[in-house]
């Protein structure tokens, strides 16, 4: 398979990102016998006899754990077997496109896989390590170096995207890329991880899910998480049960913000008691109070189209912590300032 597919004058072909794109999100048990075909075959292209045994992990957790306790492995090859492909890959298109020609091309291709998908890097390694570590920093500090070791399977999806995978010396690598997760090769052993078995994320592309795991390996590992921020697996048992008081009294200004979000704010300023602190013509200004974090400042309008019932539907719009008045804060969702805000009909 190659991926330089292009259409018209010479772009990128949107269908040959697409399926990086379902690799790098893919949430299926791995494809065992591809995943060890294509890790030999870049054990060859790197010039590397294939290793004497590949040893499979049920997530990245457990790879770094399997890695950890290996005693006959050989040194990490790496280097051979990823990076000096890929440099070497990288260099050769440089040159034929140029800086400019090299840019367009990356952010037609991979650069559409990066943002999200390194995200998603970053968050597992994170869990890694909160599991793994603990209060021990030398092993930490282990910890960390074998994770940066991995090549990454399934989420090396944006930059082969940018590549030739369908002949030497990348093949192998995207190979292992279809078929399954993280990998560590070394001279005479590979440990391949599984793929995860659920992946939830928001439209941002942001880990996201208030009823279980947002991300979950079959071995059990998992990253909870609500739009984008990580949270404890017990605190979305919580959600469906919140008061006022509960919010309040939570200390974790990120874990409030949560709480908020999911209470919702409007029902939160009713049931707490809330007062207005500011009323004019283009609506009414409502403010929290959170000890430890800035507060919550919203602006109360009523829409002055009715609904085909008759009656006038009421929102809620978050604005900046500094509003003084419910002009201001109208304005401001405008992006303009309470002065030169002066609409013909309030809508």
């Amino acid at each position: 398979m190659d991926t330089l597919i292009t259409s018209g004058a010479g772009a990128p072909d949107a269908d040959a990102v697409r399926p990086w794109r379902q690799w790098a999100a893919a949430a299926v048990p791995a494809d065992r016998a591809a995943a060890e075909e294509g890790v030999r075959l870049a054990y060859r292209r790197a010039g590397l006899a294939g290793p004497e045994r590949i040893v499979w992990a049920g997530s990245p957790r457990a790879g770094v754990e399997v890695v950890r306790g290996l005693m006959d492995a050989g040194p990490c090859v790496r280097e051979a077997v990823r990076t000096a492909p890929w440099a070497a890959e990288r260099a050769r298109m440089l040159a034929e496109l140029g800086a400019a020609g090299w840019a367009a091309h990356w952010s037609a291709t991979g650069g559409r896989l990066w943002g999200v998908t390194q995200a998603l890097v970053d968050r597992i390694r994170r869990g890694v390590l909160e599991e793994s570590a603990g209060e021990d920093r030398r092993r930490e500090t282990e910890t960390r170096l074998i994770l940066l070791d991995a090549v990454l399977g399934q989420h090396d999806a944006p930059w082969l995207a940018a590549f030739p995978t369908g002949r030497a010396p990348l093949d192998g690598l995207a190979a292992v890329c279809r078929s399954a997760g993280w990998w560590w090769p070394f001279a005479k052993v590979a440990v391949v991880c599984e793929r995860p078995v659920a992946l939830h994320r928001d439209e941002a592309g942001r880990l996201d899910r208030g009823d279980g795991p947002a991300l979950a390996f079959p071995d059990g590992f998992a990253l909870y998480a609500w739009r984008g921020m990580p949270v404890p697996a017990d605190f979305l048992d919580g959600l469906d049960t919140l008061t006022p008081e509960r919010i309040r009294d939570e200390e974790n200004a990120e874990l409030r913000r949560v709480m908020l979000e999911h209470y919702g704010y409007e029902r939160y300023l009713e049931d707490s008691g809330a007062r207005p602190v500011h009323q004019d013509e283009t609506g009414t200004l409502w403010r929290i109070t959170l000890v430890g974090d800035e507060p919550v400042v919203m602006v109360e309008v009523v829409n002055s189209t009715p609904e085909p019932d008759g009656t006038h539907r009421t929102y809620w719009l978050r604005v900046p912590p500094t509003t003084m008045t419910a002009r201001e804060g109208v304005a401001w969702t405008f992006g303009l300032d309470a002065a030169a805000y002066a609409p013909l009909r309030e809508t």
